[in-house]
């Protein structure tokens, strides 16, 4: 089977294999791929690299279609199964038996470790020589099919980040294309299905650097264009040491579920290995425009938990309310939350600038809007009751006797709270947190001035009466 080739002039591909979740350093890559294709108004394909069936499950490959979903990764036409192009890869390997450029090999593990350790016996290259290189013979025998690579000279890369990578031939073996069961090895795979989907740009981790010497000599076996390799510096953590699990959430989905909106992680992520300047904020259709492989750095990145928490508060200041408040409610229904009624709708986008002004995730919003979205009498939260001592609420009795007679408006209101407060000999911040909590239960909120406002004269004055009855 032989997919059909795009006129495309640039061509990329993310290529994950489906054994667990998409984790943020593929979704970097993918990313990456993305931005390049639309920055040329090329395609973007997507590619299941399924062979291992041991470990890949259709559950993984619906995580993957998830997380890019999330992401807003859009890929072009219908996602490639590698596994279901065993035949097609099958047909490229015979191509090469046919033209010499490959050949069965029928020696058997044991022949293989003997020739190795009586190499490192005599402190020769280990690298494994097949007798049956050269042979015509056959043998009813199992075999695999390897590569017939030079021996001699080198293979040069050139690498986009890396610049030009040479490789010693005679430190490369003949690697396998078909195991003997016939199935065929990743090496193979990739070249094939890169050049049937017209892949003309190939950006993935630098962790595959020597990967690109090996398939670019199967591509010339085959007679065919070698892709423009890009191979980009892997994520470290923030102690420097490759990424792990140890670093924190490492799944794309992690970061949905803790309410980052798609827009900071597209924006966080491209900053990891790219850059624009000194840009450190900006939007996905700035980032498509700006995207070149020449501003990708040559070292790691590392993952900053508060630099991401910052770009998300950018975003969410930055972002329209009413599809801030789509974003909301899809992050609310995905945790099984309850549904917004149209008049909390109302009151939510009407009043989001308040909110927006200290969340950095989507969570915090909804804290922020639990004075207008909770019902009253509130029950404080721990670093609410705590507010609200004794003391507390004999200064909140005084405060609510001089708010009957407020004209209601912003000014008013933070004109008689500050005489208020030099009036107790208090600061401004002794009365305004006790004020908070009786006014939301919570210890955490938007200005006590703007809710105030939001909540009217009515409402705050029945509130504080809660909290002194």
């Amino acid at each position: 089977m032989s997919l059909k080739g795009t006129k495309a002039k640039v061509v990329t591909r993310f290529a994950p294999s489906p054994t667990g979740y998409l984790h943020i350093g593929g979704a970097r890559t993918a990313l990456f791929n993305w931005l390049f294709a639309r920055h040329h108004g090329g395609e973007f394909q997507l590619r299941i690299e399924d062979t291992d069936r041991a470990r890949s499950t259709p559950e993984a490959t619906e995580a993957i279609f998830e997380g890019m979903r999330w992401l807003g990764l859009d890929w072009d036409g219908d996602a490639v199964s590698q596994f279901e192009r065993v035949a097609r890869h099958q047909e490229a390997a015979q191509q090469m038996l046919d033209a010499g450029t490959a050949y069965k090999c029928y020696a058997s593990k044991d022949e293989i470790e003997a020739f190795r350790e009586a190499a490192r016996a005599e402190k020769r290259s280990p690298v494994f020589q097949s007798p049956w290189r050269d042979s015509d013979k056959a043998a009813d025998l199992p075999f695999v099919v390897r590569l017939k690579a030079p021996r001699s000279g080198e293979t040069v890369v050139h690498d986009e980040v890396q610049g030009k990578v040479t490789f010693k031939n005679d430190t490369m073996d003949d690697l396998i294309l078909l195991r003997s069961d016939g199935t065929p090895t990743y090496m193979l795979a990739v070249v094939v299905d890169d050049h049937d989907m017209g892949v003309t740009h190939v950006i993935r981790g630098d962790d595959h650097l020597t990967n690109a010497a090996r398939q670019t000599l199967i591509a010339e076996a085959l007679g065919w264009d070698v892709p423009v390799f890009a191979h980009i510096p892997l994520i470290h953590g923030p102690d420097g040491k490759k990424l792990s699990k140890r670093h924190g959430a490492l799944g794309v989905e992690e970061y949905r579920d803790m309410g980052y909106l798609a827009e900071a992680m597209r924006n966080y992520l491209a900053r990891l290995g790219w850059s624009h300047g000194n840009d450190e904020f900006f939007t996905t259709e700035q980032a498509i425009e700006w995207f070149t492989l020449k501003t990708i750095g040559k070292s790691p990145a590392r993952f900053d938990f508060k630099k991401l928490q910052n770009l998300s508060g950018q975003h969410i200041r930055a972002a329209d309310n009413a599809a801030l408040f789509v974003e909301i409610e899809s992050y609310v229904a995905a945790q099984n939350g309850p549904t917004f009624t149209e008049d909390q709708k109302h009151v939510f986008i009407t009043h989001m600038d308040i909110l927006k002004a200290r969340a950095k995730i989507i969570p915090e919003l909804l804290d922020m809007a639990y004075f207008f979205m909770g019902s009253r009498p509130f029950t404080p939260d721990a670093k609410a009751a705590q507010l609200l001592d004794i003391v507390s609420r004999g200064m909140l009795n005084r405060l609510t006797s001089r708010l009957r007679d407020v004209t209601w408006c912003l000014e008013n209101l933070e004109a008689e709270i500050r005489d208020f407060a030099e009036g107790e000999d208090l600061k401004l911040g002794k009365v305004a947190q006790p004020l908070r909590a009786a006014l939301t239960g919570r210890g955490v909120s938007p200005s006590v001035f703007d809710m105030m406002i939001v909540l009217g004269k009515e409402e705050v004055l029945a509130r504080l009466e809660d909290v002194s009855t």
